[in-house]
């Protein structure tokens, strides 16, 4: 570190240590809260889950469920260019946990993200000894920085993406983000407004490679499963509403009404624990429902099948003609990742809020990829099965193009581990 990043590193590392005594009662309450995986909390305090492997290892981290399942394509990447390599990904949320375990490779650990405290810090660091550490999108902890810049580990950052109100938040730290992201090696933004923001408050040579979302490998899918499923329901135009939110659901009840009778949404909440509410409604308007939670397959009249588990995305877009993707409607989400539909040919419908994923709704709709639908206009803009098929090649193209960016991402990682630390 330069002398007056070093003293401020060092600053922040002793104020953290302050908060070590009150960490263990918070994730003991959330624990009790159902918040924590019983027998897994403790690696947030630093304390390892698993034994580190043999040879190098690669560090990636990410907070939530989708930005953790991007980071599988740049793993295969790096995996392509360095085939020795193992990787450890790290995670804030207990979904993402869960998820991610089921997709990941045989080279490929999880733990969860130690809380930002120096000594849990330094536990984390001792055992899992990196030889590269990757941030990805809007998770920059500074004192995780400090403290594997203090260990010699180099660090990148990738996928970045910080909106205006992010930055703004970040500002208000400036000296401690400046500080930190000098410590980065290499910077690399999903868009130029990240790459923008990330230069004012202090981060150097900033390039912009897109979004890792599109090169990602397909989510997976049971293969029994998906021919029972497809058996079921041969015959019927099957509609999915992603990652749903209520403003989406709306749209999408409102143009199952004028659709023909064969026709069968598959509903997949954002949040599975609103299954309730959202059985009741389907019954107050009497559409009849299966669901997956409780075993039930749809029958001949079903016509809303409440796609109420996690980790079967995969499926769903399987059966799926066209996926309405949520987070677009009235909630004020800023939409969701629509490349895991892209990536298995299921081509994208998506509400005018797209705020979370500007970029990549703009370069979907832009090579007639992926459709914009308005307030109440969802019925009108589903494409006949041709059309939807055009709309799907389209889509495959782009993620050619991201799998060929990602891979010269890989190589720029690749050199940064060899260099070594950052000095």
């Amino acid at each position: 570190m330069a002398d007056t990043g070093r003293a401020l590193g060092a600053a922040y590392l002793a104020a953290s240590r302050l908060l070590a005594p009150l960490a263990p009662v918070l994730l003991q309450r959330r624990l009790e809260q159902g918040r924590e995986i019983p027998g897994r909390w403790r690696e947030k305090l630093g304390e390892p889950g698993l034994p580190r492997p043999a040879g190098r290892l690669v560090w990636l981290h990410a907070v939530g469920l989708g930005e953790t399942m991007a980071l599988r394509g740049l793993i295969a990447a790096l995996e392509t260019r360095a085939p020795d390599l193992a990787f450890l990904v790290t995670s804030s949320t207990r979904g993402s946990a869960e998820v991610f375990a089921r997709d990941m490779g045989a080279t490929t650990r999880h733990q969860f993200l130690p809380l930002d405290i120096a000594p849990y810090w330094a536990r984390f660091l001792d055992h899992w000894r990196p030889d590269l550490a990757i941030w990805s999108e809007q998770d920059l902890w500074p004192g995780a920085m400090f403290s594997a810049a203090k260990a010699g580990v180099p660090q990148a950052l990738v996928n970045a993406r910080m909106n205006a109100h992010s930055y703004k938040k970040r500002r208000r730290l400036a000296p401690v983000y400046r500080a930190a992201l000098r410590q980065l090696a290499l910077t690399d933004a999903q868009d130029a407004a990240t790459a923008r923001h990330l230069a004012a408050l202090g981060a150097e040579n900033v390039t912009v490679s897109g979004s890792l979302k599109p090169a990602g490998p397909p989510l997976g899918a049971d293969g029994a499963e998906l021919a029972r499923l497809q058996a079921r329901l041969a015959g019927r135009r099957i509609w999915l509403a992603a990652s749903s939110h209520p403003g989406d659901e709306a749209e999408a009840l409102a143009a199952l009404e004028t659709a023909p009778a064969e026709t069968l949404l598959i509903l997949a909440p954002r949040f599975v624990e609103r299954r309730g509410e959202i059985a009741a409604d389907l019954a107050a308007r009497g559409l009849p429902c299966a669901q997956r939670s409780k075993g039930e397959l749809p029958a001949a009249d079903t016509r809303v099948f409440l796609a109420d588990t996690l980790g079967e995305m995969g499926l769903w877009y399987r059966l799926a003609e066209i996926a309405l993707i949520g987070g677009g409607f009235r909630d004020a989400i800023g939409g969701h990742n629509p490349w895991e539909a892209v990536q298995l040919g299921c081509p994208v419908l998506h509400g005018p809020d797209t705020g979370n994923f500007r970029a990549d709704y703009a370069a979907l709709d832009a090579a007639g990829a992926a459709r914009p639908v308005a307030l109440g206009g969802l019925a009108a803009a589903m494409p006949p099965p041709a059309e939807a098929a055009e709309m799907a090649a389209r889509a495959r193209t782009l993620v050619g193009s991201a799998q060929t960016r990602v891979a010269d991402l890989a190589a720029r990682l690749t050199a940064v581990m060899e260099a070594g630390p950052c000095r």
